[in-house]
């Protein structure tokens, strides 16, 4: 999977009035936790919100590599929250990851294939663009590729349909993915065909 650098600086525990201070200077406030930090010493940072947008703010998913201060941590976007009015990022939560050991993540799917209900007049329709995968960091593809070339008209693809190597799909199984809908014009065409 791909790698982003993300630098950031140490931040303390502070009033609301700090951390106002933190976004009116063009930064966001942002934790990290988990593997190899001790549960009662989160690390609190901040980054500039304008690097952070290569991150919220693109369809690709990233194991981020955060240098705070110097200090450098591997980790995946956990939790993001957003200003109610205006859509900027104003919390992110980070959690640390060890490169050596499973990790869940949500990749993009690539759905590529001239689907067989198509030509028959159906209409192609993408239920998710993301699922939620498990697998060690290194072997995370950046994209789930999926071929619908023989998708047939009413039918769909579900997640428990997909398997890849290395990785596990911890998405429900029964999430959609993609189908293809009969429209008016494919009823009438085999409508047309029976006759």
């Amino acid at each position: 999977m791909k790698h982003i650098e993300l630098k950031g600086s140490f931040r303390t525990i502070g009033k609301k009035s700090d951390i106002k201070a933190i976004r009116r200077n063009g930064g966001v406030p942002c934790v990290l936790y988990g593997a190899g930090i001790n549960k009662d010493e989160n690390v609190l940072f901040s980054v500039d919100a304008k690097e952070l947008k290569s991150l919220t703010h693109t369809p690709n998913s990233y194991i981020v590599d955060l240098s705070i201060d110097g200090k450098s941590y591997m980790a995946i976007m956990h939790a993001l929250q957003f200003h109610p009015v205006n859509d900027n990022t104003i919390h992110v939560d980070f959690l640390s990851i060890d490169p050596t050991k499973p990790v869940t993540i949500q990749v993009p799917l690539n759905i590529f294939g001239n689907c067989e209900g198509v030509r028959l007049g159906g209409k192609l329709m993408i239920e998710s663009r993301k699922l939620k995968v498990a697998g060690i960091p290194d072997m995370i593809p950046d994209v789930l590729d999926i071929d619908i070339t023989d998708l047939k008209l009413g039918k769909q693809i579900v997640a428990g349909d997909l398997k890849f190597e290395n990785i596990q799909i911890v998405s429900p199984k029964s999430q959609a993915v993609c189908s293809v809908k009969q429209t008016r014009a494919a009823m009438a065409a085999a409508a047309a065909q029976g006759k």
